[in-house]
């Protein structure tokens, strides 16, 4: 007859041991202190959000005292620096989305193909070469993209090259949508190729062997496996164009005018916040408050792009394993 083996009361002991110190044990000295830095950089970032809300609060409400915001929200003329003041704020919000749409005209596409080239079908050696020239554009300040859509894109290209009806102003919002386009395609194409390098490369061996082609297999398999990664580099530039601000001071102009049409000069919320920001407003004054206003509802804006963002990314979000 055979007797099952049994384990040993002193193995026992040990397991028990070893587990037991394996709960007990406590995250070292060094990891303790880089626990407390990563919790103060996410506590100064949390702090700064709620600093330039409360920056923002006490102003806004003064404002809306002395102005309606049904009339601050719905009125078409903007003129509140002037003795007959009027405060409608639609033709800088328009102006701000007109400038926006024509450059996630030029970023979106010409950045998630730039990202598609890269992680899908350019070699090594050229990756190692072309990306770092992309992240360039990324650098460069925004003055100097202000001055060149100014003084070359407006003259050189769009009034000479127009093809029909009339050119463009020299100040218009269609040179300074273009050049924010080139601005923020770094951002997008980096953060979309980033999103398709982390797809596993078994999806792609997979659907490969089934037979698909290399584009099939981009199309249908590595793009819609990063959406989530690709939606956020999307919103991050909307982001970026909704708050840029030298470009449209410099190639826009500085009126404000209630149009949809590209051609014309316009003056967006970021560029009335600088202008209006080195004027001689008295502080206090209705016309400085206005400053607090449209900053504001710059933030409103940003605040509902990004939590709309949040629930459109994880709901295509995809987790392997």
């Amino acid at each position: 007859m055979t007797r099952a083996l049994r384990p040993s009361p002193a193995g026992l002991d040990s397991t028990a041991a070893g587990t037991l110190s394996l709960r007990r044990s406590s995250p070292r000295y060094g990891e303790k202190v880089i626990q407390g830095l990563l919790a103060l950089a996410a506590f100064l970032s949390v702090a700064t959000t709620v600093g330039i809300l409360v920056s923002l609060v006490v102003p806004t409400v003064e404002f809306f005292r002395d102005v309606s915001i049904v009339k601050f929200l719905t009125g078409t003329e903007w003129a509140p620096l002037f003795r007959r003041a009027r405060f409608g704020v639609l033709p800088l919000v328009t102006a701000t989305f007109v400038v926006t749409i024509v450059a996630m005209v030029i970023a979106i596409p010409f950045g998630l193909g730039a990202a598609t080239y890269l992680s899908e079908y350019s070699s090594q050696r050229f990756r190692k070469i072309f990306q770092p020239v992309l992240e360039v554009l990324a650098g460069i300040p925004t003055v100097v993209y202000g001055f060149f859509a100014l003084t070359f894109v407006t003259p050189n290209i769009l009034q000479k090259f127009w093809p029909v009806g009339e050119p463009p102003s020299i100040y218009n919002m269609l040179s300074a949508g273009l050049v924010m386009g080139v601005m923020i395609l770094p951002t997008v194409a980096s953060l979309s190729r980033d999103a398709m390098g982390a797809v596993p490369q078994a999806l792609r061996a997979g659907a490969l062997a089934l037979g698909s082609t290399r584009r099939q297999t981009t199309v249908k398999v590595v793009v819609p496996a990063a959406l989530s990664g690709i939606v956020s580099a999307f919103v991050l530039g909307i982001s970026r164009a909704v708050g840029e601000t030298m470009i449209v001071l410099i190639a826009a102009g500085g009126t404000p005018n209630f149009t949809g049409d590209p051609r014309e000069g316009a003056q967006a919320m970021t560029a009335f916040i600088a202008a209006a920001g080195f004027g001689d407003q008295q502080t206090g004054t209705t016309g400085y408050n206005t400053i607090f206003a449209v900053g504001a509802l710059l933030f409103v804006i940003t605040f509902v792009m990004n939590f709309l963002s949040i629930r459109l990314v994880r709901r295509f979000r995809e987790v392997y394993e």
